[in-house]
Parts: C-alpha cells; sequence; structure tokens
C-alpha cells in the first residue's frame, strides 16, 4: 500500500515539474520592419543568438514573409540579454 502512495506522489510532482518547465519556456520573437536588411538581421541572429547562418537566413525570410519569428526559445533570464543585443542592433524584438 506505501507503495501505491509513493508512485502516486512521484507522479504528481512529474506533472508539477513539467507545468513548471513549460510556463518557464518563452518566446524571443522579432519583427519586420520597413528599414532592417537581410543582412544586418542575418548578421544580428549570428551574433547576438548564436544561429548558424542557414538558420538565421531562414528566420529572416519567415521575419520578412510572415511579418515576426520566434528565433529563441528558453527562460526569461536566458532571453533577456537576447533581446536587448536584438534591440540594440535597432531591430524590434519582444520575449511572449
Amino acid at each position: 500500500m506505501s507503495r501505491h502512495i509513493f508512485e502516486e506522489e512521484f507522479e504528481e510532482l512529474a506533472i508539477l515539474e513539467e507545468e513548471v518547465d513549460t510556463d518557464d519556456q518563452r518566446d524571443l520573437m522579432v519583427f519586420n520592419d520597413d528599414f532592417n536588411t537581410f543582412e544586418h538581421v542575418i548578421n544580428t541572429l549570428v551574433k547576438v543568438c548564436k544561429h548558424s547562418l542557414i538558420q538565421a537566413e531562414q528566420c529572416t525570410h519567415i521575419i520578412h514573409y510572415r511579418g515576426k519569428c520566434s528565433v529563441k526559445k528558453g527562460s526569461l533570464p536566458e532571453l533577456k540579454p537576447l533581446k536587448e543585443g536584438i534591440c540594440e542592433a535597432g531591430i524590434n524584438a519582444e520575449i511572449v
């Protein structure tokens, strides 16, 4: 009987852990504008987010054609310096 209770508690903890993990995850969203070049956005994503060239190019095309793109997922403390770096480069970004 005590083993059954332990298993239930373990399952409850696992569920709570999953909820914390998913709640903590956010998106660093970059938005399209009419003045930054593809090259500038690509170079910024490579420099700030450590994207590969191909990944940065793909994100930049999505930003251009869809108006926005999630360029990184993570916790608020992880994404905050990345957002600041992107914004310092003159590109509009938000953590959502």
